[in-house]
């Protein structure tokens, strides 16, 4: 049974020896914090009006928004807090996130930004 486990572990790691060649440690967090939290992981059945009341234990809410989708009109699993500070946000992600909400585990982490959208009109033009 070790020989299996080894050979396995072997077979779907990465790299053979993981503790020779540890990852660096970040130099910085990849979110900065934010007054806005990513939730994910929600239930179809979630509303914008329940994630309100379970992330408002934490702090002032400013709004919450569940991700729709356009045909069904449920959840799409995601959505976004807007806390009023960002301790308040601090305090939502460490109440919130790990969590159950309508029966499912839900996470929550810091929003990041959005990319910029590319300018698609020079391309055509080309």
């Amino acid at each position: 049974m070790a020989l299996r486990s080894r050979l396995g572990r072997r077979l779907f790691s990465t790299s053979t020896f993981p503790w020779k060649n540890p990852a660096p440690a970040p130099s910085q967090p990849d979110t900065i914090p934010s007054t806005s939290l990513f939730v994910s992981g929600l239930n179809k059945q979630t509303t914008s009006e329940k994630l309100k009341e379970a992330f408002s234990k934490f702090g002032e809410v400013i709004s919450a928004t569940v991700a729709k989708d356009r045909v069904s009109g449920y959840s799409r699993g995601f959505g976004f807090v807007r806390y009023a500070t960002t301790r308040d946000a601090e305090q939502g992600i460490k109440g919130m996130d790990g969590q159950f909400l309508d029966g499912w585990v839900i996470f929550a982490e810091y929003a990041r930004p959005r990319a910029p959208k590319r300018d698609t009109s020079e391309s055509l033009q080309s």
